[in-house]
């Protein structure tokens, strides 16, 4: 049997994973992360992608997290996520609608301070990610 860290996965609403696996993919806002067992401590922001789980060999699950953060030590990873959803539970029509507001509200804030404008930019960055896992699934 392969080597496994226990991978947990918060969301607000639930707890939606929590089980041994032998690897995840994570959507780190420094690009895609696969983590093994023994993986260097770290605490990682994560944009809005797809979360990849790994068992005996093969993908077996695919969360979608619009965002949120991953503390990772040796033994286990826990993801909090802002709002997480399977990828074969999302919708286009929807995806498509948090799209249309987000473009939305980066036309209103056009004055709002740097600040503002980043936040609201990471919420159009996870709508298109989500469109686009939302088109691919």
């Amino acid at each position: 049997m392969a080597a496994t860290f226990e991978l947990e996965l918060v969301s607000p609403e639930k707890l939606l994973l929590s089980r041994p696996v032998e690897m995840a993919t994570i959507p780190a806002w420094e690009g895609d992360m696969g983590i093994l067992p023994g993986h260097s401590p770290m605490v990682v922001a994560l944009k809005g992608g797809i979360i990849r789980v790994r068992e005996n060999g093969a993908e077996t699950e695919r969360l979608f997290v619009m965002g949120g953060f991953a503390e990772i030590t040796p033994e286990r990873v826990t993801v909090l996520a802002d709002e997480a959803t399977p990828v074969t539970e999302l919708s286009r029509a929807e995806a498509e609608s948090r799209l249309s507001e987000a473009e939305a509200a980066l036309t209103a804030a056009a004055a709002e301070p740097e600040a503002v404008r980043d936040r609201v930019m990471d919420r159009l960055l996870a709508a298109r990610a989500m469109r686009d896992a939302a088109s691919a699934a």
